[in-house]
């Protein structure tokens, strides 16, 4: 299947032979956004401290074989500068930060250190190294100000957060307006802008505190895994769809940025589709055979959004982008990834390269700009 697909036509054939640099590459997101990257024919290198969990996508795909891996702190800018002085990125995706909200409670400084002085210490590369033409900031969905609305968040509504994840990534935002206006909004700057995402699910991922992973981990030991708020509503989506929109936008912005930098933009499923946390696993527990799950229910002190959308009108308007995957489908890819990597552990890199021509095949068939089949406007 693999050779059918030409993956020059992708992205505008932006990321053949082009040096890109991912921050947080060994996780979840950056593994398979670096493993898509390859198979466009990337130079690809990644920037990241440590493996996200035991076992991790980005290690059983065997991904350090494949790219070039640079071990460091994205606190620390000094680590920082010389990998940009040493492998001279050209384009560059940012997604290194402490990811998980109940972390964030118990370790508030380390979270704002990490996704607001990381994402500074980003930019700044950024700006020192003329050879980035283009920059992406992955931040996320929780960076609104959630009031409860049971319409999708637009791009152009009020940042904020009540809880130290949120708030951290609130702040990334608007550190990224702020270099964009002071300091890449010139003719022949670097392009950068951020994407914000749902919540996302896919094969590979073993974090802690996500019901995913949580569920995995338990079905697989026959266990029974405890899901916190049943009730809570997400924007699901498979890791697939907002890479691809990662991508596409990173093309964009080096072949036609006009009207995306600066911009922020969000990636997520159709608005149609609101599924709470209880009904996500009852759909995965469909797909995966056998199991139960029990309500364990969320610790008050530790409060979580219990409902949260995201319009992507603006991605569809300006990106022509827009998601592939059902509901159905998103939660099929997840199980299908999970029961051939406890069949056979060593397909893992196998299984990932077969689900991305997988939905490439389906881009193709619905005609997406990003696939070579749009005008890209």
């Amino acid at each position: 299947m693999e050779k059918m697909v030409n993956h020059s036509e992708h992205f505008l054939g932006v990321y053949r032979n082009k040096r890109v640099l991912v921050s947080g590459h060994t996780g979840f997101k950056g593994s398979w956004l670096s493993l898509w990257l390859l198979k466009l024919g990337a130079d690809v290198a990644g920037f990241s401290k440590y493996l996200p969990s035991q076992p991790s996508h980005f290690e059983v795909t065997r991904l350090r074989q494949k790219m070039v891996h640079y071990e460091g702190d994205i606190c620390n800018i000094n680590e920082l500068k010389r990998v940009f002085k040493k492998f001279q990125p050209q384009i560059v995706f940012h997604l290194a930060a402490q990811p998980i909200v109940r972390t964030a409670y118990d370790a508030p400084k380390l979270t704002f250190d990490t996704n607001l002085g990381g994402t500074v210490n980003i930019l700044e590369c950024i700006k020192e190294n003329p050879c980035v033409k283009a920059g992406v900031i992955i931040t996320s969905d929780k960076c609104y100000q959630n009031v409860g609305w049971d319409w999708g968040y637009r791009e152009s509504d009020r940042l904020g957060g009540d809880d130290p994840y949120s708030a951290s990534k609130a702040c990334v935002e608007m550190a990224c307006q702020a270099y964009f206006k002071s300091f890449f909004h010139q003719k022949n700057a670097s392009q950068i802008a951020t994407t914000r995402a749902g919540n996302v699910i896919g094969g590979g991922d073993w974090a802690k505190d996500r019901v995913v992973p949580d569920c995995v981990r338990a079905w697989s030991r026959n266990k029974v895994p405890l899901i916190r708020k049943p009730k809570a509503t997400r924007p699901w989506q498979h890791v697939l769809e907002p890479v691809s929109g990662y991508l596409w936008l990173g093309a964009r912005l080096v072949k036609k940025p006009e009207g995306l930098a600066g911009e922020a933009f969000n990636f997520g499923p159709d608005g149609e589709i609101v599924k709470s946390v209880g009904e996500l696993v009852d759909t995965f527990l469909q797909y995966w055979g056998k199991g139960n799950w029990k309500h364990d229910p969320w610790d008050g002190q530790k409060k979580e959004a219990s409902l949260l959308k995201l319009s992507c009108d603006k991605a569809l308007r300006r990106l022509a982008w827009r998601p592939l995957l059902s509901f159905e489908e998103t939660v099929e890819f997840t199980v299908e990834w999970y029961k051939n990597y406890y069949r056979t552990p060593n397909d893992a890199y196998g299984c990932t390269n077969r689900q991305i021509d997988r939905y490439i095949y389906k881009a193709i068939s619905e005609k997406m700009a990003w696939a070579g089949n749009g005008s890209g406007r």
